[in-house]
């Protein structure tokens, strides 16, 4: 039925973050046209929280290993917004974007609904 996800990040600044998931990330891109990058992700899943103020959404890249995700994106240039802190559900956090914006990372310690990455 569906065929996949596609996430929009707000931004101050879109083409300079653009740029850093381009260059400092490394995502494969497609130029939707006159330099709209849209970036392919990794594989995706979503969970539904119960909350008893605004509703919201959030978007968190998961990876294997979070402190040789930190140190590679920090050797590219990214700058870690906060320290490691152990949740529960897994390690967190988060790279800041050329705009000013936090992207939170996390290595999850809960089941995962997708197939780990190589």
């Amino acid at each position: 039925m569906f065929s996949g996800t596609h996430v929009i990040l707000y931004t101050r600044d879109a083409e300079a973050d653009r740029t850093f998931l381009k260059d400092v990330f490394g995502f494969d891109h497609v130029d939707a046209g006159r330099g709209w990058l849209v970036f392919r992700l990794p594989p995706a899943e979503v969970a539904v929280h119960p909350t008893d103020g605004e509703p919201k959404h959030e978007v968190y890249l998961m990876c294997d290993d979070i402190t040789a995700t930190l140190a590679r994106l920090e050797e590219r240039g990214a700058e870690v917004s906060r320290p490691v802190s152990d949740q529960r559900w897994g390690l967190l956090s988060g790279v800041r974007l050329p705009s000013g914006t936090e992207l939170p990372l996390y290595e999850p310690r809960h089941p995962i609904a997708h197939s780990p990455s190589p």
